[in-house]
């Protein structure tokens, strides 16, 4: 860690977070300084899920907890750090922050989903299967359209579709052969 002293202005350079520390006297007029640098939970988020993205899941686990030391209601880092768990092999730690996931949203599929693949890698068929089932259940839940009727997909999700090509019709139609001439 390295500490530059510039008068009243102390700063410290921890990986990619500046921390700034100033002098009393300064702080009303350099305050701005402290807000700026911080990253916001937003990006430490991205930052983390960046560190689970490359395999780096001890990184990928040290910032999700940041984050829920700050915000401990913060879903997508508590489920996140869930997988981050199971994708080290640590199938116990795993199951209990996604029990903590569930605690946070009980109706989400996402989060029963997580929990069946915990279970199930851990040796636990019959949990497993409970937490497949509410899986099912709460998409089922989230889908309100009526029976008989095709869900409505997610515009953004959805293929780009090429136009159809406009079809000419044939001026004349051929005889038909299989039927006998009287």
């Amino acid at each position: 860690m390295e500490a530059f002293d510039i008068g009243c202005l102390v700063t410290h350079h921890v990986s990619r977070i500046t921390f700034v520390a100033l002098a009393p006297a300064y702080a009303p007029a350099l305050g701005w300084v402290c807000q700026s640098v911080m990253p916001t939970p937003q990006e430490q988020y991205d930052d983390a899920m960046f560190a689970f993205s490359t395999g780096d899941y001890d990184g990928s686990i040290a910032g999700l907890k940041n984050i829920l030391s700050q915000e401990p209601d913060h879903f997508e880092a508590q489920l996140a750090l869930g997988m981050a768990y199971y994708r080290k092999g640590d199938y116990a730690t795993a199951i209990a922050e996604g029990h903590k996931a569930e605690k946070l949203r009980p109706n989400e599929q996402l989060v029963h989903t997580n929990l069946s693949l915990f279970y199930m890698k851990s040796g636990d068929k019959k949990t497993a299967e409970h937490h497949g089932l509410q899986a099912r259940i709460a998409s089922w839940k989230a889908d309100k359209t009526p029976p008989g009727q095709k869900p409505q997909s997610d515009s953004e999700l959805e293929l780009a579709k090429p136009p159809m090509p406009p079809v000419k019709a044939p001026e004349k139609f051929p005889d038909m052969p299989w039927k006998k001439k009287s």
